[in-house]
């Protein structure tokens, strides 16, 4: 029976491996590289190791030190989580040569199936060995890994060397392997799942379906159990496939079979030999713990000949700090609040005032809304998500809410396209009119009690504001009756609680403030000086940096004079395990070049200019 696991991963999935651990009465041991040493991980696990290093390479990624890192915590199991070594065939027999207790499928069902391509080949499906025109769109992926990451869609032939280059770079630093391969890549399609769940006496459970449909860069956004509006027919190929592909290769565990559907026709994808972010959705309509599911099977017990019944619709979204309007840049920071509505489930690794850094994934939480038909799960999820607190870096929560009342979505006509088509609606910013002026009333009761009521009556107080990106102006004054704004009567206001009377009906604005950067119920502003810095402003064509992280490459040949034009990639940032181009914004000359590969640079940090060519 085991008694101690170490989880050999960090952030969310092993907190929620910590979870289960703990209601089984299972002690945990965390490890954390030296950016993750005060990580919410390495608080809630019993105890906690060291891996020194930050870069995943020096820590996540090395096995080595993880088997270690067990022996001498007294572990007597290890629990892999998702991504890093999850699928790492040696990690897995390192564990089991070292006596551990291996929770997850056996080493050689790991081999046959965590290299997508030879995936493939034990399914009889041939990945393209050479692409032509005719070929055109294919995806380049990486071969072992999950994510998005070492993922690229190739449109002209002239790109595929550049985007091969890319992915190689980019798996290999996410998962240790550089491998990928190309297939075809199919337009309008939608991407459809089975969670398995198998044990050593023979048992397989197909514990229904998932729709993964909506993604950015090929990483899963919103997700939901069952896939809804498969035929039938579709339904059991899908399910009984998977069961083959786990009976195939001898699989224990959990783990996940992929496709795409495309009409009423599926395409395998991949088999995922690690539980899925996303796993929480078939655990609502289950009523299962896989997490609990996995170290009963580790230890050797049978399931139950089937599966309990499905019960209900699950929806899931991911919540990133990332700005979807700028490219899905990820965003750095302090978390200073996270809170969701009680009646939804959420899966995070932060506590407030946590900081997000540069070197991991951006997800911050994973939330989830069960009920018993999809349109109410879906209500509950939009409406959880539109009431949260999320105080700190720009985050894609207002995408979530929108994309989950899009009627492509409520009406389960979307596919993986779906952001393509539709992120300029989805981004728009939709900013609240008055939240100005509740930020202005909150800070000048929160100042001092007689402060900014010293002017002459009739002049009214100002104070500025940066809001979705253009600025603002509140305006008020102190008059017979109380305070007083055109057009809105201010029936209350102080420190943190602001309300209106707007047209006869009263607004409860909740006002919180963190130095310069104020948030006013779900609307953020940033507070302006009276008096602009003159020393703040860049020549035109300036490229800054959109985000914390490292120059991985310059492109070749490029110098101070160098023409480029517009839209040409310039260089590559790697930040939070992903490739970012900057581009040429026009068309004229390379006059300033101050990146290198290797450098370290901040959110705003110059990086080039291009001077624009004479019309």
């Amino acid at each position: 029976m085991i008694t101690s696991v170490l989880v050999a991963n960090r952030g969310e999935i092993a907190c929620r491996v910590v979870r289960t651990c703990r209601e089984l009465g299972i002690r945990t041991v965390a490890v954390h590289s030296d950016a993750d040493a005060n990580a919410l991980h390495t608080r809630v696990a019993d105890t906690a190791v060291r891996l020194p290093g930050s870069a995943p390479a020096d820590t996540y990624l090395r096995g080595d030190l993880i088997v270690k890192a067990a022996l001498a915590a007294g572990a007597d199991a290890v629990h892999p989580g998702y991504g890093f070594l999850s699928e790492n065939a040696g990690f897995a027999r390192a564990v089991q040569d070292a006596g551990l207790v291996w929770i997850g499928p056996p080493p050689e069902a790991i081999e046959a199936m965590a290299s997508k391509t030879r995936a493939k080949e034990l399914l009889g499906i041939e990945p393209l060995r050479e692409v032509t025109e005719a070929d055109l769109p294919v995806l380049v992926k990486a071969a072992a890994g999950g994510g998005g990451r070492g993922m690229r869609v190739v449109r002209h032939l002239a790109d595929l060397d550049a985007e091969l280059a890319a992915a190689r770079a980019e798996a290999a630093s996410a998962f240790g392997d550089g491998e990928v391969f190309v297939e075809p890549y199919l337009e309008g399609g939608r991407h459809v799942e089975v969670q398995v769940l198998a044990d050593t006496h023979g048992t397989v459970w197909a514990l229904g379906t998932r729709d993964c449909s909506l993604q950015r860069r090929h990483q899963k956004v919103i997700e939901e159990a069952p896939a809804p509006g498969l035929p039938a027919a579709l339904d059991d190929e899908v399910r009984a496939l998977a069961v083959r592909a786990a009976r195939a290769v001898g699989y224990a565990g959990a783990g996940t079979v992929e496709f795409l559907v495309a009409g009423d026709r599926a395409h395998f994808l991949e088999m995922n030999t690690r539980l899925q972010v996303e796993h929480p959705v078939t655990e609502a309509v289950f009523g299962v713990d896989l997490v609990a599911g996995q170290i009963r099977v580790a230890e050797g017990h049978a399931l139950a000949e089937d599966p309990p019944p499905a019960r209900g619709h699950a929806v899931e979204a991911r919540l990133y700090a990332e700005d979807p309007a700028r490219d899905w840049a990820p965003q750095t920071g302090r978390l200073h609040r996270l809170a969701v509505p009680d009646a939804v489930r959420l899966d995070t690794g932060y506590a407030d005032g946590d900081d997000i850094g540069v070197h991991y994934d951006p997800m911050l939480a994973k939330v989830v809304a069960h009920a018993p038909t999809r349109a109410e799960a879906i209500r509950k999820l939009a409406a959880a998500l539109d009431r949260a607190v999320i105080h700190g870096p720009v985050t894609n929560r207002d995408l979530l809410v929108r994309s989950l009342r899009h009627p492509e979505f409520t009406a389960a006509r979307m596919d993986t396209g779906f952001y393509d088509r539709h992120l300029p609606g989805l981004t728009e910013p939709a900013p609240d009119p008055h939240a100005p002026l509740a930020a202005a009333l909150a800070d000048a009761h929160g100042r001092s009690r007689f402060g900014g009521w010293r002017n002459v009556p009739s002049q009214p107080q100002t104070k500025r504001y940066l809001m979705a990106g253009e600025e603002h102006e509140a305006r008020y004054r102190h008059g017979g009756q109380g305070l007083e704004a055109d057009g809105v009567r201010v029936a209350h206001a102080d420190a943190h609680l602001v309300i209106l009377d707007v047209d006869g009906v009263e607004r409860r604005f909740e006002v919180s403030r963190y130095g310069d950067r104020v948030y006013v119920n779900t609307t953020a502003l940033t507070a302006l000086p009276r008096f602009p810095d003159p020393t703040a402003q860049h020549a035109p064509g300036s490229l800054l940096a959109p985000m914390p992280g490292t120059v991985v490459r310059v492109a070749d040949g490029l110098t101070a004079g160098t023409p480029v034009k517009a839209g040409e990639p310039l260089l590559w940032l790697e930040a939070m395990k992903m490739q970012h181009k900057i581009t040429a914004p026009v068309t004229g000359t390379l006059s300033e070049l101050h990146a290198v590969p290797g450098q370290q640079v901040e959110p705003g940090m110059l990086l080039a200019v291009v001077k624009e060519s004479a019309p």
